[in-house]
């Protein structure tokens, strides 16, 4: 069966995810959406990088795109800046009858006990009036901090902690805004970013450490947070500008989720802008980054993903997995019950579009 899919927003993840559609074929391209002027009637090869049209231009019409009646919508939009936009798109397309498969908001990982009822129930309902399916997933949150710790989790006889480490050089990836404006890199550490106001880390990665817990059977009695940050001890440059002596180069937090006094599912993330700062924080397994599953039981795991590409270093490879664990999951998504389904919900997706 081929399924009819519309690709919304071809920035940083959108671009790869474009691509994928384009080179499965067991997906047609019925449209792409984009928010801009310049990009506006531009052929969809292109946008995507490709060498040849595919004959498919995008569209600032977001009528004209949905009444093209998609199975499907990848929705790869900005939403750390323009949360309640984004969640008005999730409403409209959902209850037009199409499901979506996305890279954000990133709590629809596993929204319960996270996000607020008023926030949740009308996404819910959009759901259930279009009777349609929305499943949001990436690398992390997702892939790296549900199907590999949950698979490892399945071969214990006891668990004690799970911890999920994202340790990774951010120099090279290419977005000011969230690395200036939400993370605070380049700014005094007296400014706190975005990213680092009370509650927004468990907003951002508590479903994170919730789905865990519910995927090991245990009950948690709270998720807290916690971070640290480390100025430059000189100024350098990256991907997306400057890093002045004296600024936040580097950023350590956890999100835990707490039974009793006790961590037991973890989210930590070791964020460094040059690898030669905080030498005592936790090391990747290679020098760009890694992904890291701890757990602590019967029996103990310790476990590495480094991510690489022949076109590009370890950021391009993390993002076209992002748009990949999406796609290939986009026949699984039309198939499965309306609502908004987790990683817990979903047969395990192995079939890549290329093949």
């Amino acid at each position: 069966m081929t399924y009819r899919v519309v690709q919304w927003g071809t920035g940083n993840v959108g671009k790869h995810a474009l691509a994928g559609v384009i080179a499965n074929p067991d997906l047609e391209l019925a449209g792409v959406w984009v928010s801009g002027p310049a990009k506006d009637g531009i052929d969809a090869g292109t946008l995507a990088g490709l060498d040849d049209p595919v004959g498919v231009a995008a569209s600032m019409d977001t009528d004209a795109i949905l009444a093209a009646r998609p199975d499907c919508v990848v929705y790869c939009s900005m939403t750390d800046n323009r949360l309640m936009e984004a969640l008005a798109d999730l409403r409209r397309i959902l209850s037009a009858g199409i499901n979506v498969v996305a890279c954000a908001p990133v709590f629809f990982q596993y929204p319960y006990g996270v996000l607020p009822d008023d926030l949740l129930k009308p996404v819910q309902e959009a759901a259930a009036q279009g009777n349609a399916s929305l499943w949001v997933n990436g690398i992390d949150p997702g892939f790296a901090n549900d199907l590999l710790p949950l698979a490892l989790a399945g071969t214990c006889l006891r668990i004690d902690q799970l911890r999920c480490i994202e340790i990774v050089d951010y120099a090279s990836y290419d977005n000011r805004e969230v690395m200036f404006d939400i993370m605070g890199f380049g700014k005094p550490l007296d400014d706190i970013p975005m990213l680092l106001q009370p509650g927004v880390l468990s907003l951002a990665w508590g479903g994170t450490v919730r789905q865990l817990a519910a995927g090991i059977g245990v009950t948690l009695d709270a998720v807290t947070e916690t971070y640290q940050r480390i100025p430059a001890d000189r100024s350098f440059d990256i991907a997306t500008g400057h890093i002045a002596e004296g600024t936040a180069a580097a950023l350590r937090f956890e999100v835990r989720g707490m039974v009793g006094a006790e961590p037991v599912t973890v989210l930590e993330h070791v964020t460094r802008l040059h690898p030669d700062l905080c030498p005592d924080w936790p090391q990747p397994a290679h020098h760009e980054g890694s992904y890291r599953v701890e757990i602590t039981g019967e029996p103990s795991y310790a476990m590495d993903l480094v991510t690489s590409s022949r076109n590009g270093d370890h950021n391009h490879a993390t993002l076209l997995a992002t748009a990949m664990r999406i796609v290939n999951a986009i026949p699984a998504v039309v198939r499965a019950p309306a609502g908004i389904l987790t990683a817990l919900d979903l047969p395990l997706i192995t079939k890549p579009a290329q093949r």
